[in-house]
């Protein structure tokens, strides 16, 4: 008796790695989630995750069966590497799978994740934050995704950045510290606390405070500013203005780097792809209400980019199994 092929999808990011094994009528046969898999941060590590990942879904399933596979990888430039290439083919090896890995850009499996369409853009905001023109389901075009050092407008690390900042300006001026800035030096300097009309002598302690803030954040690597992405988040539910600035700015940040990328008349779908671009988020939110304002074309969200991974892995085996039925049952 014939035995069905099956298709492997993954995504591979900076948070986790997730692996995705489906039949050929887009039923799951294997999934897992392991740590981070973005070859740039950490190599060796996303490789170990991505082998991790691979074992638990395909345990119990003949790796010998999977017949095509698409992965998206945050960072995919690092597997030219000869080295980091070498550590993903020995875990791609151990875990008995003989046919191409299928290594894509994430943009292209985010895309996929929101619509079955072939043409369209793709907006990603999470940690870091980028845009892609997709056409016939691959990448043809990015803006910024350039890292935290260089750009990433908008992202959780922009956030988190503003909102030190924030901080600093406030301390600066000698100004009270609202909801935000109060939750940024509780996060990063719990010593003193900032006098409403600040002496001579608390000046200096201000001083010192700030000399404080900055070393702390100096210390650490500096796209971990994204873990105060949160403060922001909440001091805007809060009511702060300071943090309802950083958010308008945000979006109004992802929308001109989608801008640079799509023309205002375009009709294809925009998909939304990452934390801070889903309506629990007040980036989200305030993105989706630009939007229509800016651009033509509907707005899809990405609920997840191992489905679209693993639907595109269809379409690699033979295209007439990507069917729409099979998208929604994969990234409903």
């Amino acid at each position: 008796m014939r035995t069905e092929s099956l298709v492997l999808g993954g995504d591979l990011g900076g948070t986790s790695t997730r692996i995705l094994v489906v039949g050929t009528d887009g039923r799951e046969h294997g999934r897992s989630t392991a740590g981070g898999g973005n070859p740039i941060s950490h190599p060796a590590g996303a490789a170990a995750a991505l082998g991790d990942a691979l074992r638990t879904a395909l345990a119990g399933v003949d790796p010998g069966r999977v017949k095509a596979s698409v992965i998206g990888v945050a960072g995919r430039l690092a597997l030219r590497t000869p080295l980091v290439a070498a550590q993903f083919g020995q875990a791609w090896a151990d875990a008995g799978l003989t046919c191409d890995p299928g290594y894509v850009s994430d943009l292209e499996v985010a895309f996929a994740a929101g619509t079955p369409e072939p043409d369209g853009t793709v907006l990603v905001a999470g940690t870091g934050a980028t845009a892609g023109a997709v056409t016939d389901h691959r990448l043809t075009r990015t803006a910024d995704g350039y890292g935290w050092l260089l750009g990433d407008d908008g992202s959780g690390f922009w956030l988190g950045r503003e909102a030190v900042r924030a901080a600093l300006h406030t301390l600066d001026a000698g100004e009270p510290p609202g909801h935000l800035v109060g939750s940024v030096l509780r996060e990063l300097d719990e010593a003193e606390t900032v006098d409403k009309v600040p002496s001579a002598q608390a000046r200096r302690g201000i001083d010192r405070r700030r000399d404080r803030v900055i070393q702390a954040v100096n210390s650490r690597p500096g796209v971990q500013l994204s873990a105060l992405a949160p403060l922001v988040t909440a001091a805007y539910r809060y009511g702060d203005p300071q943090a309802r600035s950083i958010v308008e700015r945000a979006a109004a940040a992802l929308l001109a780097t989608l801008s640079r990328i799509r023309d205002q008349g375009e009709t294809t779908p925009i998909v939304l792809a990452g934390s801070l671009t889903t309506d629990t988020s007040p980036v989200g939110t305030t993105l989706r209400t630009l939007l229509p304002a800016r651009f033509a074309g509907p707005v899809r969200p990405a609920r997840t980019g191992v489905g679209g991974a693993a639907w595109l892995a269809l379409a690699a085996l033979d295209p007439a199994l990507a069917t729409r039925e099979a998208h929604d049952r994969l990234c409903a």
